[in-house]
């Protein structure tokens, strides 16, 4: 035994009586809990609790979702723009939707079948295909040939053969305009506005102004936000002596791009144009008067 003094107070305490003692045998090995009972001191009463790991929670149950319903006036709009047409069944493969007069497209039973019928002809060239895929899938075979149809088309135009640019860029168009429907329409757009463009200084080369205009137009409608749709425009606008339309098309792409220098001489020399224009205007003489 061992005495300690505290303001006088003699306090005793074994040395050998430990803070935790087990007043419990040990648990046999064929038990899995890890609570033994045990006191915390001399004078406490034995108690039971667990040192073993947390026992794993069960699993939350996931709230479910649950599908909103249908909104009835939508439906009552959906069902309203319905309408039922006559069809017959044509070639490939009975696959396609005619009119009554064997047509695709009828102005006089105000049908038009283009869109199913492209998408049909898809599904019986493809027959693995069982459904339309998710639109984030791209036919990268197709945009390959794109691609490199639109490149034979920039070697010619680099090499002075414009006409012959001109027919490889036709080409990509035509095959860009092949994607199926249920792919990302902005894909289409990005090529269709890339080859136009391409297309439209081809054409401009080769003298036809106003198919340059057209294609830049359609650029400008495909991707407004792209300066060199309006550049393209710009240039054709000044080869058809249209001065005020391109100064407002390559103001319009300096817009997107301000700090392109080229346009920035382009702008220049159209404003430098009109004051031109406008100073042979105002030196005609007056017509002399009629006697």
């Amino acid at each position: 035994m061992a005495t300690f003094t505290r303001r006088g107070m003699p306090i005793r305490r074994s040395l050998l009586t430990p803070r935790c003692q087990s007043v419990a045998t040990s648990p046999s090995p064929s038990s899995t809990s890890m609570s033994q009972p045990h006191t915390h001191g001399p004078g406490q009463p034995p108690h039971t609790h667990s040192h073993g790991p947390p026992q794993p929670q069960p699993p939350q149950p996931q709230p479910q979702m649950v599908a909103r319903p249908p909104d009835p006036v939508m439906l009552a709009v959906i069902e309203a723009s319905i309408r039922p047409v006559d069809i017959t069944l044509g070639p490939p493969n009975i696959a396609s939707a005619l009119c009554p007069h064997d047509l695709e497209k009828c102005a006089e039973c105000d049908v038009d079948h283009t869109a199913l019928n492209r998408v049909s002809r898809l599904l019986v060239t493809n027959p693995n295909l069982r459904c339309p895929p998710p639109p984030q899938l791209v036919s990268q075979k197709l945009s390959q040939v794109i691609n490199n149809t639109k490149e034979e088309g920039n070697t010619l135009f680099k090499g002075g053969l414009h006409e012959k640019a001109i027919q490889r860029y036709t080409m990509a168009i035509n095959i860009a305009l092949q994607r199926p429907s249920w792919e990302a329409q902005q894909i289409m757009r990005e090529e269709l506005s890339t080859i136009m463009s391409n297309r439209s200084a081809a054409l401009l080369e080769a003298g036809d102004y106003i198919g340059a205009l057209v294609d830049a137009e359609v650029v400008v409608q495909l991707k407004r936000p792209w300066s060199k749709g309006h550049f393209r425009k710009a240039r054709a606008l000044l080869k058809l002596d249209r001065l005020q339309e391109a100064k407002e098309a390559i103001e319009l792409a300096l817009s997107f791009e301000p700090d392109n220098q080229e346009m920035v001489q382009m702008l220049a020399g159209v404003e430098q144009g009109l004051q031109q224009a406008q100073l042979s205007r105002q030196n005609i003489p007056p017509p002399l008067p009629i006697s």
